[in-house]
């Protein structure tokens, strides 16, 4: 940020993984976080684990169920209720879903939970921090959303999963667009094999596309942290639009 003033961020799906990690990026960078996440006692020891990198009054946890209109609501009323302004939303929250489900025996209760968790969260959140950032003074913001590789190739039997990255991008390029006469800037962080408890199963081995299981390669989610904190701290005047992270050797580019 290019402010002398303390800047906030909203980060959802903040109880683990990449969403912890970043708010841990941020948080030690000057930074106040609201953590968001369906439970409260992980989103309590995310401020545990934060305690020393952050000034006193610092974080603000709140319960929150991405797909529930009021309960998304809440959040961004509490964030500002506390902090006077937010400056950022990493859009995080997500769900893989079934694994190793055959497409023609998918439920449909199992397709919607993933869309409306990776989907329709992210529209609502993002819809609560663009009206937020078009109402506050100075105008603006940035949303920052996490994309996947499986916003590029999806992976077998991933068909709930990879649907709603691949709409990721399309709502990240609406964003960025309707946002421009507001100063509202919106960028996509697309990561590969983070070490998450999302990507135990890499350990063990993974179905790939030719039929074959093969352990495959991870990276520490704090390198994904970093390349989040670089794009959030840039001023409004530029934006990533898009980025990818990933672990160097993962089967991702040529035939792997």
């Amino acid at each position: 940020m290019n402010d002398v003033r303390t800047p906030v961020a909203v980060v959802t799906g903040a109880g683990s993984g990449i969403g912890r990690a970043v708010a841990v990026e941020l948080l030690r960078h000057g930074w106040s976080v609201a953590l968001a996440g369906r439970r409260a006692e992980r989103l309590e020891e995310t401020a545990r684990v934060t305690a020393g990198d952050a000034s006193a009054g610092a974080t603000l946890a709140v319960a929150t169920d991405v797909t529930d209109p009021d309960s998304v609501q809440a959040l961004f009323t509490a964030a500002r209720e506390r902090f006077g302004r937010i400056d950022l939303l990493f859009n995080n929250a997500g769900t893989f879903g079934p694994g190793g489900v055959p497409f023609e025996d998918l439920e449909y209760g199992a397709w919607r939970h993933v869309v409306d968790t990776n989907l329709n969260g992210a529209f609502l959140c993002a819809q609560a921090a663009f009206r937020q950032f078009k109402d506050q003074a100075p105008q603006g913001g940035r949303i920052i959303n996490n994309g996947s590789i499986s916003a590029h190739a999806p992976r077998p039997d991933s068909a709930p999963y990879t649907a709603t990255k691949h709409a990721m991008t399309g709502l990240t390029k609406s964003l960025s667009l309707d946002g421009r006469p507001y100063r509202i800037a919106c960028g996509q962080i697309d990561i590969g094999n983070a070490a998450t408890d999302m990507t135990e199963r890499m350990q063990t081995g993974i179905p790939q596309a030719n039929g074959e299981t093969a352990v495959e390669p991870t990276m520490d989610a704090d390198d994904v942290a970093r390349t989040v904190r670089h794009m959030a701290d840039l001023p409004l005047e530029a934006n990533i639009q898009f980025a990818t992270v990933l672990a160097t050797n993962m089967p991702f580019i040529g035939r792997g």
